[in-house]
């Protein structure tokens, strides 16, 4: 099934990794949050796609950050949450989920994990942006009103306190813009927007400082889900760091070395010995 589309009918398998730190030391935040934000990130996907999403949780102190190779290639839409322990991630398990990207898992990054490794890893910049926690309301607007993302979303969806983030947001041009933000201090922000990495989807949404009951808000809920279920892989995961080469003549079959010779690079069978080239 390597070349494939994914069967439809399969539920999506989501990870919610959140930091949870936070709803550890702060009292506010483990009073909006008892069970951590990723739980409640996590229950908004489950009572909005019901049996189309199995939905698990991880967090930072898990062992390898609950971010396993099996745990991966179980994974079709990471959820990513992280604000003050960025730098306790290991490098390691960054490149191991930038990987997993790369061959097709899909990926959602949450308000401040703008700033943790695999975001940046992505993205190839600082991804820095302005910032003022005063208790700011904030409207998202929808730039486009025909993406799968902002399906349902309404227009503009009103959060009443809310962390301000602004402009300049230190980021690649992206993919698509799917969503705007303004806020009552006059700042604006590209708060949803998406990209392509390797063969997996890339959405950040930036609403859901850990002070608010931003994963609360059921517009927030909705946009999370409507975005597991764009960025869920398309087709079943495959290498993608290695680079194929091509027989004269044949140039819609790629093929790998080997030591018995060259192999099909989908379903690794023997194509030509060794003894041909030698």
């Amino acid at each position: 099934m390597t070349t494939s589309e994914q069967n439809t009918t399969e539920p999506i398998r989501v990870v919610v990794w959140g930091e949870n730190r936070h709803e550890q030391v702060n009292p506010v935040v483990r009073g909006i949050y008892p069970d951590g934000m990723h739980s409640t990130i996590a229950e908004g996907i489950t009572r909005l796609l019901g049996a189309a999403a199995v939905v698990t949780t991880r967090v930072l102190d898990d062992s390898e950050h609950g971010m396993t190779e099996q745990t991966l290639a179980n994974t079709d839409v990471l959820l990513w949450w992280g604000h003050t322990a960025h730098e306790e991630v290991a490098d390691e398990v960054v490149e191991r989920i930038h990987r997993h990207v790369l061959q097709g898992m899909g990926i959602i990054v949450l308000h401040s994990g703008h700033h943790s490794k695999i975001f940046r890893r992505l993205m190839g910049t600082t991804c820095s942006l302005r910032w003022r926690n005063d208790a700011d309301s904030e409207l998202v607007w929808t730039v486009a009103p025909r993406h799968p993302i902002s399906d349902g979303v309404p227009q503009p969806i009103v959060i009443p306190g809310q962390e301000m983030y602004g402009e300049f947001f230190d980021i690649p041009e992206p993919d698509e813009l799917v969503f705007i933000s303004s806020f009552s201090g006059g700042e604006v922000f590209r708060s949803g927007v998406t990209y392509r990495r390797g063969y997996g989807k890339v959405f950040y949404f930036s609403p859901g400082d850990e002070i608010f009951p931003v994963y609360h808000h059921p517009d927030v809920q909705r946009v999370i889900a409507n975005g597991v279920q764009w960025a869920k892989p398309e087709r079943a995961r495959e290498s993608y760091l290695v680079t194929p080469m091509y027989l004269s003549g044949e140039f819609d079959r790629p093929v790998l070395t080997s030591p018995a010779g060259l192999v099909d690079y989908y379903t690794r069978e023997l194509v030509e010995p060794r003894e041909l080239h030698e």
